[in-house]
């Protein structure tokens, strides 16, 4: 697989693209809550969730943040890393057998005042479930090259 460069003049505030879709698995929660220590009952006691008025475990909002900018990353850009996160919310539960997908559109770019040959692209993420609920929002930030 060829990877072009991008350029930070090469992105277009307003474009936009969708994923394909990705089910939760109950492997995925199991592996994520042995990953982190996370093993609160609200994602790994079935039995306890069924009394409670979700009713059924949910998936980690860490867990749905990860694949979710997973699905992402198929195309990797050599001149752009990952700055960071902002404005993470999670809006609805994802259960066991919920599939997800992610929309994701260029909001802003803004000059980096440290870094001349160098600016930020932010990305919004819209992950959406199969009834088409937004289960999780955020904004991702890309510091990328810019031309010499």
């Amino acid at each position: 697989m060829k990877f072009e460069p991008q350029y930070f003049e090469d992105y277009e505030i307003g474009h936009s693209y969708d994923t394909l879709g990705r089910t939760i698995t109950e492997a995925d929660i199991v592996l994520h809550a042995g990953q982190t220590g996370d093993f609160y009952p609200h994602h790994m006691d079935a039995e306890w969730c069924s009394t409670q008025g979700f009713g059924q475990r949910i998936a980690h909002g860490t867990l749905i943040i990860a694949v979710a900018v997973g699905m992402t990353a198929g195309a990797i850009n050599p001149l752009a890393f990952s700055y960071g996160y902002d404005r993470i919310r999670f809006v609805k539960p994802v259960h066991i057998g919920d599939t997800i997908h992610v929309s994701v559109r260029i909001s802003e770019k803004q000059d980096d005042p440290k870094r001349p040959g160098h600016g930020y692209v932010h990305e919004q993420l819209s992950v959406q479930n199969q009834r088409g609920e937004v289960v999780l929002i955020l904004t991702h930030l890309h510091l990328v090259e810019k031309r010499r």
